[in-house]
Order: C-alpha cells, then sequence, then structure tokens
C-alpha cells in the first residue's frame, strides 16, 4: 500500500506491507482522513516531546493500559482523523461486515496491549491506503453521511471535550484564542450548547472568517483589539471562560494576562516545548487553569452524531484535499493559514 511514512523525525512517501487484520479486527480501506496540527507538531517537536513525556508518564511500561509508544527510528505511519470502508474481516468478526463505512476512536488493541493508531509503529495511521481497525470501537457511519463530513468527528470531539470540561453554561461568555482546527471545533460546540457571546481572536483574516461561519458572535484581529477588549465592549458583566487553541509556547502567559479576574482558562492548543508562566499572574487575578486532551467515547459518539444529524456544519472547515503522495506538501501549505484550515487526505482521488 502506499503510505506517507514519518522515520527518524523526516517525511516521506513509501510503498508498505499491506496489513493484516487478527482476531477482532477489520481491514479498511482508508476514504478520507484529516490532518491534525499535533501531526505538524510531532514531525517538528516530536524529539523534545518524547524526553518530556518521559518524566509525564514515569514508567509507563509497567502499566498494562498504557499505549505502546512509537519508535521514531522506525516507520510510522501518522492520521488519526479517519474515515474507512471495511474491506476484509478478522477472525470473530459479528457486528462489521464488508462494506461498512466506519469511524473510530484511534486506538486499537491485541494481545500485546493498547496501541496509539497513528502513533504506533505496529498499527498505521490514515495517511495510507488501508488500516487495521478494532471491531469493538467501530461506529458506523449513518447513511448518506459523506466520508469527508465523517472523518471529523474526530477533531469536533476534541472540542466537545474540552467544552464539557469548562463547564461553561448558559449565561456565560466565552473567548477562543486561535481559530485553528482545535479552536474551530470548540467555537462550533460552544454554537450547539447556545453559548454567547462567542469571541474569537486570530491574527488570520481567513480563519476568523471561517470562525464566523461555524458560529462566532465576534471576530477580532489581535494587533487591533484584544478579545477581553471585545468581550467587554459586548457584555463584560458575563463570567468568562477562555480558550487557549493556539499551542506555543508563550500562549498560556499571555492568555492569563489579558484575562480578567476570577476568569477560567481551557488549555487545548497542544505546545510539545517548554513553557513558562508568571503564577503571580494566576494568583493576583485568581485565575482558574485547566489542561485538556482529546475526548472520552460518548464524546466522540456524540460528535458523530451532531454531524450526521445536521446540528453543525462543518464543511467550511474543509480547504483542500490531497492523495497519499501529497501528504508532504500538505504539511508545507498548512503552514499559511490564509490557504487551508483542514486539509483532507483521500487516496483514492
Amino acid at each position: 500500500m502506499r503510505a506517507a511514512v514519518m522515520q527518524n523525525w523526516q517525511m516521506r512517501v513509501d510503498d508498505l506491507p499491506d496489513p493484516t487484520p487478527g482476531p477482532g479486527q477489520v481491514l479498511t480501506k482508508v476514504l478520507a482522513c484529516g490532518i491534525c496540527g499535533s501531526d505538524l507538531h510531532m514531525l517538528q517537536h516530536g524529539a523534545e516531546l518524547r524526553e518530556r513525556m518521559k518524566e509525564i508518564n514515569g514508567d509507563a511500561a509497567a502499566d498494562p493500559m498504557a499505549p505502546k509508544s512509537f519508535e521514531p527510528e522506525h516507520p510510522t505511519v501518522m492520521g488519526h482523523e479517519f474515515c474507512c470502508e471495511v474491506v476484509e474481516l478478522g477472525a470473530g468478526v459479528q457486528n462489521l461486515k464488508v462494506g461498512d463505512v466506519v469511524v473510530s476512536m484511534p486506538v486499537t488493541f491485541d494481545a500485546e496491549g493498547l496501541h496509539a493508531v497513528g502513533y504506533s509503529n505496529q498499527y498505521n495511521g490514515g495517511y495510507a491506503e488501508l488500516m487495521v481497525l478494532n471491531e469493538m470501537l467501530g461506529m458506523k457511519v449513518p447513511n448518506g453521511l459523506p466520508a469527508h463530513l465523517a472523518a471529523l468527528t474526530e477533531p469536533l470531539a476534541v472540542g466537545i471535550h474540552a467544552v464539557n470540561k469548562s463547564r461553561i453554561a448558559k449565561g456565560d461568555a466565552a473567548i477562543v484564542i486561535g481559530a485553528g482546527p482545535v479552536g474551530l471545533a470548540c467555537v462550533a460546540e460552544l454554537r450547539m450548547q447556545g453559548i454567547g457571546p462567542i469571541v474569537v481572536a486570530d491574527f488570520s483574516a481567513k480563519r476568523r472568517e471561517l470562525a464566523a461561519l461555524l458560529g462566532a458572535d465576534e471576530v477580532v484581529d489581535p494587533r487591533v483589539e484584544t478579545a477581553t477588549d471585545a468581550w467587554k465592549r459586548i457584555d463584560g458583566s458575563k463570567p468568562l471562560v477562555i480558550f487557549d487553541a493556539v499551542g506555543v509556547p508563550g500562549m498560556i502567559h499571555e492568555t492569563m494576562r489579558v484575562a480578567p479576574r476570577g476568569a477560567r482558562i481551557l488549555v487545548v492548543g497542544v505546545c510539545m516545548q517548554q513553557d513558562t508562566i508568571f503564577p503571580m499572574l494566576g494568583i493576583g487575578k485568581e485565575l482558574s487553569l485547566q489542561f485538556v486532551l482529546g475526548y472520552e467515547p460518548h464524546e466522540f459518539a456524540n460528535s458523530l452524531t451532531a454531524i450526521a444529524e445536521g446540528k453543525v456544519d462543518l464543511s467550511p472547515w474543509l480547504t483542500g484535499t490531497v492523495p497519499v503522495d501529497g501528504v508532504p506538501q500538505a504539511f508545507a501549505d498548512l503552514a499559511n493559514p490564509e490557504a487551508h484550515a483542514k486539509i483532507l487526505v483521500v487516496p483514492g482521488s
């Protein structure tokens, strides 16, 4: 099969052996897979991240529930925002059949334990023509939902989880700093929950336009007006929750600096580098700082339902498609926020 391969922190396109499904697993044909910003960051900062993760995880090898980590010197095929069609059944599969279109949380398991799909040397992600999934985790895509929209189940679930973790309620206001895919997912879920006003700040005019299409009440260029000034102008009396969806060094500190007293800050953007903050900022303002990651299974399922039932229109989010051979160039193209927000890998294109 054709696949975009990361090895030694470099990206190439290569031919790999077709994967084989084990017991309780299915072989699938990738219909669409979104390119996630965390994959771009992994390619750039993965070596540093791996050193930090040793501090976070401790002796992960002793935990049977810890996902197996990939080794960078061996081939890794990323891609965890996928929609696939079942093409072959492993032994014992009963609830899926050939031809079913499915999405899945990006994790699989076998006799060796858990594996993070897309960050595994054994289970490739969706930047490839084929991939193996566990039947138990596969969710059938409702009839009629196009694969390119079903592939957005995973990134929308990130926004759903972040908003749930924030404990935001009607009567509160929200600021989203950064209108990349994670920030846009937060905007979409905030709108579905009836939160308002929603203020979004981004330097990119294109990203601000997308935020407005997905439900932001006000979009601002931070060079002209800060998001907190816009919140005060619109309705500064409401309790405020701020979502930092940027994920670069310095943004947590900057968010704390502009936050009003008593605000809640959700750190959603994944920064893979060391960063610093000034604790007295948070102490003096009595800020609440919450870090979030991923989503729960029910949030993933709710994401698929929301897309399938038309509760949210994510089509503006999609700004391009590429075949597998176009993945390295797509990684480069995503550096320009005026050109792209979400590029889908469509192996059959």
